[in-house]
C-alpha cells in the first residue's frame, strides 16, 4: 500500500510589499487618521502615526512614520496648541466632517469670523445621521483644522475659538 507523502510545513515568511506600506503611508496622511492595519496572505501590516505600539498578538510587523515637527522662527508663526486651547472644539465621536450645509455650499465659518454661542460651526455625519457642532462659546474662529469632507476620530480638534 503506498503512503502519501505530505510536505513538511515551512517556515517561509510571506514578503510584505514595499509599495503597500508606502500606499497605506500616505493613505494615513490623506486621512488624518492615526492607525492602518491590513491582513492578508497570513501577513498582517500595522502602519501608524505617534501611538503607542500595540500589545503583541503572534508575528506582526509594524511600521511607524512618524509626523514631522513644526519649526516657526517668530511668535507669529507659532501654531497654536490645540489641544491645550480653552477655545478648543474638538469631535464628539468618530465621523465625518463637513464645513457647509451641502457640498460645494458656502462654509458656516471661515477664519476670523465672529460666532455667538449656539452658532453652528460645522456638521457631523456618523452612521448616515448629520449633526450640527454648536459654538461652546462666543468669539472669533482662529483656526479650522478640518478640511470638508475629512473623516475625523473621536477629540480630533475641529477648530479653535478665541
Amino acid at each position: 500500500m503506498a503512503r502519501k507523502t505530505e510536505k513538511p510545513p515551512t517556515s517561509k515568511t510571506p514578503a510584505i510589499d514595499p509599495g503597500t506600506i508606502r500606499e497605506l503611508a500616505r493613505l494615513l496622511d490623506e486621512t488624518g487618521l492615526t492607525e492602518i492595519e491590513i491582513e492578508a496572505d497570513g501577513a498582517s501590516i500595522r502602519v501608524a502615526r505617534n501611538a503607542a505600539p500595540a500589545a503583541p498578538r503572534g508575528r506582526q510587523d509594524a511600521i511607524t512614520v512618524p509626523t514631522p515637527n513644526v519649526v516657526a522662527t517668530t511668535p507669529a508663526e507659532i501654531p497654536i496648541e490645540p489641544s491645550k486651547h480653552p477655545g478648543l472644539v474638538s469631535s464628539p465621536m468618530v465621523v465625518t466632517a463637513y464645513r457647509g450645509p451641502a457640498p460645494g455650499a458656502k462654509p458656516f465659518v471661515d477664519v476670523g469670523v465672529q460666532v455667538k454661542t449656539g452658532d453652528t460651526l460645522i456638521i457631523i455625519e456618523a452612521m448616515k445621521t448629520m449633526n450640527q457642532i454648536p459654538a461652546t462659546r462666543s468669539g472669533t474662529v482662529v483656526q479650522i483644522l478640518v478640511e470638508d469632507g475629512q473623516p475625523v476620530e473621536y477629540g480630533e480638534p475641529l477648530m479653535i475659538i478665541e
